[in-house]
């Protein structure tokens, strides 16, 4: 699968030239142009690297970084910033980025840097192999639950992912629409997500999680779905 890079930055021409080249590097790019929407993506989109403008209209790329290092601590982050802005630099690496950009950059430079910043970055979310539960454990690589009682049960790689992607993200309540777009890579406009429902109720059967009562993915009502193991 394609690495996915998230650009934000407000130059539509600067933008669309790191998009253009970060898919003919073979990343797969997702974009944004000002405040609200990178945000809107930084927190509920899954990705490997977020390319952050400092200056944005509507607000700052400080409080982009500040959300995504609350939310995604490990996730790597280059900032972009205009020559001669030394203070903002300091701040970004400060704030917890992992490298920066000094604008006008060249697309070999910045391609340099995204590669060296991924390879040297943590673990990401794709290489989690093991879930241990109450009862039993998930190993997602072979795509096998084992309980606790000697049953052991196999999930599809659709249901591995989902799995996935809610335990990587278990401070939160996942909403259906977040699933679809990160999960099934579909698009929620004009789709139900009841499909996201039935997925679960069968998935919870292979986990041998009480569907009136349960312990591993929990319904949160209003909002979507949580890993709940760990949970107080």
């Amino acid at each position: 699968m394609k690495q996915r890079v998230l650009t934000i930055e407000d130059d539509p021409a600067i933008r669309r030239g790191i998009v253009d080249a970060l898919r003919f590097a073979g990343y797969e790019p997702l974009q944004a142009g000002d405040l609200p929407e990178g945000l809107k993506l930084a927190l509920h989109r899954e990705y490997d690297l977020l390319l952050l403008d400092l200056v944005l209209p509507r607000g700052s790329g400080f409080d982009i970084l500040t959300e995504v290092r609350e939310r995604r601590p490990t996730l790597p982050v280059i900032i972009l910033t205009a020559r001669g802005e030394e203070a903002d630099r300091v701040r970004g690496l400060h704030d917890g980025a992992d490298d920066y950009v000094v604008k006008p950059f060249s697309v070999k430079e910045l391609l340099a840097r995204v590669e060296a910043v991924l390879r040297r970055s943590p673990a990401r979310a794709s290489d989690l192999e093991l879930l241990d539960m109450p009862h039993g454990e998930v190993d997602l690589q072979r795509r096998e639950v084992k309980l606790h009682n000697g049953q052991q049960v196999e999930i599809s790689q659709l249901e591995a992912d989902l799995l996935r992607y809610l335990a990587c993200n278990s401070k939160r309540a996942i909403a259906r629409e977040e699933l679809l777009e990160n999960v099934w890579r579909l698009s929620p406009q004009g789709l139900s997500t009841r499909t996201i429902d039935m997925h679960v109720a069968r998935l919870r059967e292979k986990l041998g999680d009480d569907a009136r009562h349960p312990r591993v993915v929990v319904t949160v009502r209003g909002k979507g779905y949580k890993w709940a193991v760990g949970d107080e």
